[in-house]
């Protein structure tokens, strides 16, 4: 699973086992999401921000430094006001399953992407509770929420996703690091899975379904 910070997946950065067990904390991964979505914030402004003391937030902070999660802007704060921002580039976990049941590297990278779906989804239900006195109409108007349902092979799945990603991919070449007067920070879900209680499609159901689309289409309209 990634977390993208505007960049295209062949410039993600793949977590170690140390920088694993780093990040496996759940303020650390807020401080992360929040510097990702919001851009550069001080120990202080992140206290604010996700109701915990400067002297929490300044701790973690220097925690995921360590490890080339975040870093200091250069130029910006002072000695006792320091100014924080996201590593450039997008971050990802290794595939849990290749870490031994009840390792500490899977534990955290199950933390982890919990943690990064609990704050996406939090972000959404702020939207849907909250938009409408946050925002003017064209922003209600602008943002969307679909889901569809297909049936699928692996190989379907993956093609699917790949080709969103692609296109999604041509807006962030386009907008990162430009951002119009009167931009504000936007987040695009994907999600593309099967469903847990679905069933295969069986090779007669499929012929049968064939089928039947053939009639309809040769069906005399007379």
């Amino acid at each position: 699973m990634s977390e993208h910070d505007e960049t295209p997946k062949l410039h993600e950065a793949m977590l170690d086992a140390a920088a694993l067990r780093a990040l496996a904390h759940p303020l650390r991964i807020r401080i992360l999401d929040e510097l990702s979505a919001y851009g550069p914030l001080t120990a202080t402004g992140l206290a604010d921000r996700l109701g915990e003391s400067s002297g929490a937030t300044s701790y973690h902070l220097r925690q995921l430094e360590k490890h080339d999660l975040v870093r200091e802007v250069k130029g910006r704060g002072t000695a006792r006001e320091r100014w924080w921002e996201r590593r450039p580039g997008g971050i990802a976990t290794p595939d849990a399953r290749v870490f031994a049941a009840g390792s500490a590297e899977r534990l955290a990278t199950q933390l982890i992407t919990n943690e990064w779906e609990r704050g996406r989804q939090q972000n959404y239900h702020e939207f849907l509770v909250e938009g409408e006195g946050a925002f003017g109409p064209e922003w209600i108007d602008a943002a969307t929420s679909d889901t569809v349902n297909l049936r699928l092979t692996p190989d379907e799945l993956r093609a699917v996703a790949r080709d969103v990603e692609v296109v999604v991919q041509g807006y962030i070449d386009r907008f990162r690091g430009n951002p119009s007067p009167g931009a504000r920070p936007v987040q695009l879900h994907l999600n593309a899975f099967p469903l847990v209680r679905g069933a295969a499609t069986e090779d007669d159901a499929r012929t049968e379904d064939a089928r039947t689309e053939h009639d309809a289409r040769t069906e005399d309209p007379s």
